[in-house]
């Protein structure tokens, strides 16, 4: 078994939220319809989802670059970075993305440091309905310097 370390959430999360383009509405209704929960938040978006968001919710909403140039990947650095707790991506699965392994790395990352993503409005609904939303929370991660340690790599 992999080392593991814990971490913590702050009460206050730094939510990530993506959505493809046929999923945007979906997002912002979602959004709008949870803008008082989510005001408690630090919210972050890719950045087409951002502006449309921003200017529907009427709050600042930290904006990386637009998901084909590159914004799932920032995105997926800071959830690598501890900088971003959940991760919301309202994906269209039957839409053929030209992005798609882009994407696959955003999930892949999501899941290999063990932060709550929710890919459809009904398990966002059930994981902005849990008490743990609002709440601080431990949770395991890899234990990167020993993993870094296992292979002979120098840590930084």
């Amino acid at each position: 078994m992999q080392a593991q370390v814990e971490r913590q959430m702050r009460s206050s999360k730094t939510i990530a939220l993506v959505a493809h383009d046929n999923m945007k509405e979906t997002l912002i209704n979602w959004c709008t319809a949870r803008q008082q929960q989510l005001s408690n938040h630090k919210l972050v978006a890719t950045g087409t989802t951002g502006a449309l968001l921003e200017k529907a919710l009427g709050i600042s909403i930290k904006r990386y670059l637009s998901g084909p140039m590159g914004g799932d990947q920032q995105i997926g650095a800071d959830i690598s970075s501890a900088n971003i707790d959940i991760l919301v991506f309202f994906w269209d699965p039957l839409s053929p993305q030209p992005h798609d392994p882009d994407i696959k790395a955003l999930l892949r990352l999501a899941a290999v440091w063990n932060i709550p993503v929710a890919c459809t409005p009904s398990s966002a609904d059930f994981m902005f309905n849990s008490n743990l939303i609002d709440s601080e929370y431990q949770y395991l991660v890899p234990d990167y310097q020993s993993y870094l340690s296992s292979r002979g790599a120098a840590s930084e």
